[in-house]
């Protein structure tokens, strides 16, 4: 499957504009929230952002950006169900089959000695890990991308594949999402 639609949403920017430049090359619609929109178009890339795409403002100094059907169902729609597919084309919402997202550094902020409680609470990232369990759980049509030591990997398969992304691949990024998040959350381990 061609990908068509790909959404970054990045707060580590290392790498993203090499890795726009090569999806913008397979003529990939490139969807973007606020800095990481704002450092594309810097680069002189072609990017539309979320709150064009969804007609609807990034509120509440941007703690709602991505939350929006239009984001999630193009992200959750499976393709192998024509109820899905009927479903978007009835709402005029494509599918969404890349998204590259890494979340708020929320560790770093806290580590800070200064760190405000109302520092801390605004690090905690909500749109990131919905939109990352969202792309994990339908990784039989799309691709989640945590970590930019992965970009490369998504160039090395996008070329290979004229444009997509070998399920298999999808497969192991959706895993190691798993596996991070698990530890992320897993009361017994230590950092």
């Amino acid at each position: 499957m061609t990908i068509k639609y790909a959404l970054i949403s990045v707060s580590d920017k290392t790498g993203i504009i090499d890795l726009a430049k090569k999806l913008i090359q397979y003529d990939i619609t490139i969807l973007s929230t606020g800095g990481t929109a704002k450092l594309l178009f810097g680069a002189g890339i072609s990017v539309i952002e979320v709150s064009d795409y969804t007609g609807f403002p990034e509120m509440l100094d941007g703690r709602v950006k991505t939350l929006h059907p239009k984001i999630h169902a193009g992200i959750l729609a499976r393709n192998d169900l024509s109820d899905h597919q009927d479903a978007l084309n009835k709402a005029s919402i494509p599918n969404i089959e890349l998204v590259i997202v890494n979340l708020y550094p929320f560790r770093q902020t806290i580590a800070k000695q200064n760190c405000s409680l109302d520092d801390a609470i605004e690090n905690i990232d909500i749109g990131g890990p919905t939109m990352v369990r969202a792309t994990a759980k339908n990784y039989q049509k799309a691709t989640v991308v945590t970590d930019p030591h992965d970009y490369s990997l998504v160039c090395e398969e996008l070329a290979a594949n004229s444009g997509s992304i070998s399920l298999a691949t999808r497969f192991m990024l959706a895993k190691k999402l798993s596996r991070i998040q698990l530890l992320m959350t897993a009361p017994s381990v230590t950092t």
